[in-house]
């Protein structure tokens, strides 16, 4: 893929600013250990990789990014701020979107609606306006229209975009998920296993789209995934989960070779 050169042009650059930080976290459910002692970092700008094997703590992570959950132990710093106790509405209204494991649409609407249902977040006009549906309030959502109707073009789905999402396929159906993150226009995008699913073709589309959206838009995307080739293609950096606990930290490259993360997630024998 063309995202290995754009990588790797990328070495010996400087360091990004911080975006978000992830200090000594840890997360309970009962006597389960979901997460624990967990430290990450996310810089400005690029594309951060979780992996590990199923049950590693990997979503339950973004789930703390996003505030969906909280945890019992540590602080998650974003944009220079501490945030303790978070709503998933506030992590969204300060730049944080996020797609999900299992495609999370309103199946009965549009591509068109489902995209649009993401620029909520920038209608400012108050339900009086909406209701009237005139001057201001037709005014805005004309431009979030064309914002959308870009997102729609940028991802090749103007075919489908008046087709009820839960009559597409899949994959198809991820992309969409996709749209609707963008119409956030984040500053953090999380995506969990975007290309779960997908077959080889798909694959290389929603790589595309990832990394177009990481260099055209700005946006600064931390992903979960599991094909090991996407995540080395894609990724300026890589954290290692296992059983809760990070076991590596670094550029593809350095985590690839790293015996811990051979022994437990790659299966490559010594």
């Amino acid at each position: 893929m063309t995202a290995s050169i754009a990588k790797a042009d990328q070495v010996g650059a400087e360091p990004a600013s911080l975006l978000l930080d992830a200090n000594n976290v840890s997360l309970s459910f009962g006597g389960v250990k979901a997460i624990t002692d967990i430290s990450f970092d996310i810089h400005k700008g690029e594309i951060r990789a979780l992996i590990g094997p199923n049950g590693a703590g990997k979503t339950s992570m973004l789930n703390v990014i996003n505030g969906f959950y909280h945890p019992q132990e540590g602080t998650i710093t974003y944009k220079g701020k501490v945030r303790r106790r978070m709503k998933p509405y506030q992590a969204a209204s300060s730049g944080i979107a996020r797609t999900f494991q299992n495609v999370a649409l309103f199946k009965g609407m549009s591509t068109l609606d489902n995209v649009m249902s993401g620029r909520s977040l920038k209608m400012r006009k108050g339900l009086f306006w909406q209701m009237l549906h005139v001057g201001p309030a037709r005014a805005e959502e004309i431009a979030n229209r064309k914002k959308v109707e870009e997102i729609i073009d940028f991802l090749e789905i103007a075919h489908i975009r008046k087709q009820p999402v839960g009559k597409l396929p899949y994959g198809l159906q991820k992309r969409v998920e996709l749209g609707r993150a963008m119409a956030m226009e984040p500053e953090l995008l999380l995506l969990d296993e975007p290309m779960a699913g997908m077959n080889l073709e798909e694959k290389e589309d929603m790589s595309r789209f990832i990394i177009d959206l990481n260099k055209e838009f700005g946006t600064t995307i931390a992903l979960i995934e599991h094909d090991m080739g996407v995540v080395m293609d894609l990724a300026d950096r890589v954290v290692v989960l296992d059983y809760g606990k990070k076991i590596a930290d670094g550029t593809p490259a350095v985590v690839q070779a790293d015996q811990a993360v051979i022994d437990a997630y790659l299966g490559v024998a010594h």
